[in-house]
């Protein structure tokens, strides 16, 4: 049976795959989403969580671009904390508790109203080509879609087997089948193809946890949005929670080790090293006595709780067993267990910055498919993957983003460039430059961008505007704005700094560690005015964004320094049929390399592991000659 023809058909409806279609829609091109299951788009599969160590910023960087993952999580959120506050900003992330059912409801109602995209429940099997060129899908009810870009977003379905302790089934999650048949086929197109493992804890039946025994783990008091729209403000709060494990629980767990998946061999994928299950914890961190646990509600009207760091694959009745070890959850109950997935994924050197394949034109990978991990390293990958795929389409020029630009820079040209070895995870050391690449200003940083392809919309533009321009003005009054000791000394000295001996501005008040930019509104009533003189819904940001930007300076000065330094690397391009074994200053393992990877950039060459300093000069001498 042949269908009508899309322009983008989107495999998958899970983050990446609900950010892919909804940005290549909003950019006009006819795209289809085409999921198992229309009932669980974006389900949160793991942990009821957004946001967290640079993931908030991520969720951020989507929102400003034109994504919808944080309209929808400001919606679905349950309890907000900016993580890191006690380091500097470059660190500071936040991290929204939310409410999972309502999450995947309000994300199914974003899509059903965008206009131009449709919704299908069915599982493609096979995707169609034609001389190295997507020509559309097969679907198993036997239906072939025409599309002139299809993005797989298959998440930990591809020939998905779920794990506890001996027992093990197909699955893609717990309930759910796994996509079969694909993998082969793309293989049989020449692609690469390798395994993966995740794991995830019990759910918990909430009404048989001794919360008293717990400590209690509250939301900021003021709590702060993820979208720079004007979304809904937070205004009531569920508790979060802090258990440990013991010498005892670990005992337990020690029992099933024979009986684990993980220890005998049945499983072969690489699992999450900055995420391991809590047997693989004891084992590499055999010195600890507990490790801490995160009690947390999977939403306001349910009674599940999921409790995050207790992910495991080892027999059910050693998992309860354990559990029952534990403060607080000598008679609980549960849900259903915990448990470990293995898939398949398609190593990220096999793609292009636009997450297109080298492989098969117009076909793009995002999400899991890719070797990460977390809803928001899928959905920056979905949205980046629906818009270069709408792009193409349209013959229209592609949209990257680099490593001084965004997290989600970063994230893609670690994938395409370094490949993976076990389920990528975003951190804030990953980036070189997060100083610059902070959550309080990646609307500055990215809308724009959007805006210019017709992506971010107007009224998001207008919004980063006013905010600059107050940003300016306010920052130009703090630097020009006099103190005299007579006024502060006092303030100064409750504060334990040092008190004035001569008049001062403002800014270098602020520049004090002790001082922060709420205790300068204390000392000059002009600042105060200023303040409340900006328009309240945007009032907060400018504030947070000014004060950075003036304690900072310095700092963000010198990288923005490095940054243009670093740049001319990634305007230096490579032709794409250079012969690297003909260049024989190169090293061999350089050459190998190079020649698989087919840099574009001398930046993207840097980046390789296994090429060298002493390969970068090579290729820049070779390049100077060349021009």
């Amino acid at each position: 049976m042949h269908w009508e023809s899309f322009d983008v058909v989107v495999v998958g409806g899970g983050h990446a795959g609900a950010e892919a279609a909804a940005a290549a829609a909003h950019l006009g091109a006819k795209t289809l989403l085409i999921t198992q299951n229309i009932e669980t788009i974006c389900q949160m599969s793991c942990n009821p969580a957004m946001g967290g160590v640079a993931k908030g910023q991520i969720v951020r960087e989507v929102d400003a671009l034109g994504g919808l993952s944080g309209i929808v999580t400001d919606h679905a959120m349950i309890q907000f904390r900016m993580l890191n506050r006690s380091k500097g900003p470059a660190m500071w992330s936040p991290r929204a508790q939310c409410d999972k059912a309502l999450f995947s409801q309000m994300w199914r109602c974003q899509l059903e109203r965008i206009p131009r995209l449709f919704l299908w429940q069915d599982e493609v099997v096979a995707v169609l080509e034609s001389g190295g060129e997507v020509q559309g899908v097969r679907t198993r009810m036997g239906i072939e879609i025409p599309a002139r870009a299809v993005v797989l977003t298959s998440g930990t379905f591809l020939n998905g087997r779920i794990f506890v302790g001996e027992d093990s089934w197909e699955g893609g999650r717990i309930g759910e089948r796994p996509a079969c048949g694909l993998s082969d086929q793309l293989r049989a197109l020449g692609f690469e193809v390798d395994r993966l493992k995740t794991g995830t804890p019990v759910r918990i039946d909430g009404s048989t946890i001794d919360f008293s025994r717990l400590e209690v783990q509250p939301g900021d008091s003021e709590p702060q949005r993820f979208s720079f729209s004007n979304t809904p403000s937070l205004t009531s709060q569920v508790p979060c929670y802090l258990a440990y494990t013991n010498l005892r629980t670990h005992d337990i767990l020690r029992t099933g080790f024979d009986r684990s998946p993980l220890y005998t061999g049945r499983i072969q994928g690489h699992g999450p090293r900055y995420c391991p299950s809590i047997e693989d914890k004891i084992v590499r961190f055999a010195d600890k006595e507990r490790h801490q646990l995160f009690v947390e509600p999977e939403g306001r009207n349910t009674n599940s709780y999921y409790l995050n760091g207790f992910s495991s694959s080892l027999p059910l009745e050693v998992q309860l067993e354990a559990l029952h070890s534990i403060a607080g959850f000598e008679n609980a109950r549960i849900y259903k267990p915990g448990y470990a997935i293995e898939y398949d994924f398609f190593p990220p050197t096999q793609l292009n910055y636009t997450l297109e394949t080298k492989n098969v034109a117009g076909l793009y990978f995002a999400g899991q498919i890719n070797g990460t991990t977390g809803y928001e390293e899928a959905a920056c990958q979905g949205l980046m993957a629906g818009i270069n795929a709408a792009l193409r389409v349209q013959d229209k020029p592609s949209f990257v983003l680099n490593r001084t630009q965004a997290y989600i820079g970063v994230l893609i040209d670690d994938l395409v460039t370094k490949g993976v070895d076990e389920p990528y995870r975003m951190f804030t050391s990953r980036a070189e430059y997060r100083i610059l690449l902070r959550q309080d200003n990646a609307d500055q940083r990215l809308t724009p961008l959007s805006h210019a392809l017709g992506l971010a919309s107007d009224d998001r533009m207008r919004r980063v505007e006013q905010k600059v321009k107050a940003q300016e003005v306010l920052s130009m009054l703090i630097s020009e704005t006099p103190v005299m000791p007579r006024d502060v000394n006092g303030f100064l000295e409750s504060r334990q700094t040092p008190p004035l001996q001569q008049r001062v501005k403002l800014v270098n008040l602020l520049l004090r560690p002790e001082l922060s930019l709420a205790d300068l509104q204390a000392l000059s009533p002009t600042l105060q005015t200023a303040i409340e003189s900006i328009d309240e819904s945007i009032r907060a940001e400018v504030a947070e964004s000014v004060e950075i930007a003036l304690k900072y300076h310095r700092y963000i000065e010198k990288e923005q320094e490095v940054a243009s330094r670093i740049l001319k690397f990634e305007d230096i391009r490579l032709p794409d049929d250079l012969d690297y074994f003909s260049l024989s200053a190169l090293s061999y393992e350089a050459r190998e390399k190079l020649t698989k990877m087919r840099p574009h950039t001398i930046g993207q060459a840097s980046r390789i592991s296994g090429v060298s300093p002493a390969d970068v000069s090579v290729l820049l001498i070779y390049m100077e000659r060349k021009r």
